[in-house]
């Protein structure tokens, strides 16, 4: 049964990036050098209590980097994919574009 492999190899995706808040959080970070903490908040559209507890685990994972800072004396905190959590999303896309090839060519 093909199906049987297709479900192996989703059951197999890194389940840190593949939880939808912080998949749109990868999703934001790769396309930028770094993002402050309100850009993040404006594209995810989480929570601040949300995305700060995402951010937190990926911050814990090594996925992301953290950098504290002062613009005008006003705190801001911004954050940029380490290459350890770009290699990992890269990897989940690779991953999840073998999953859905095998599924076109099983129909």
């Amino acid at each position: 049964m093909k199906n049987k492999k297709i479900i192996k190899d989703i059951m197999a995706l890194e389940k840190l990036i593949h939880e939808p808040s912080r998949l749109a959080i990868f999703t934001i970070l790769s396309g930028v050098k770094e993002a402050d903490f309100k850009f993040l908040l404006r594209m995810s559209e989480l929570t601040r209590g949300n995305l700060s507890v995402h951010l937190s685990k990926l911050e814990e994972a090594g996925y992301i980097s953290v950098n504290k800072r002062f613009i005008n004396k006003v705190p801001n905190t911004v954050y940029k994919l380490t290459k350890v959590g770009r290699k990992a999303f890269n990897n989940y896309l690779k991953n999840m574009e073998t999953i859905i090839n095998r599924k076109k060519t099983e129909s």
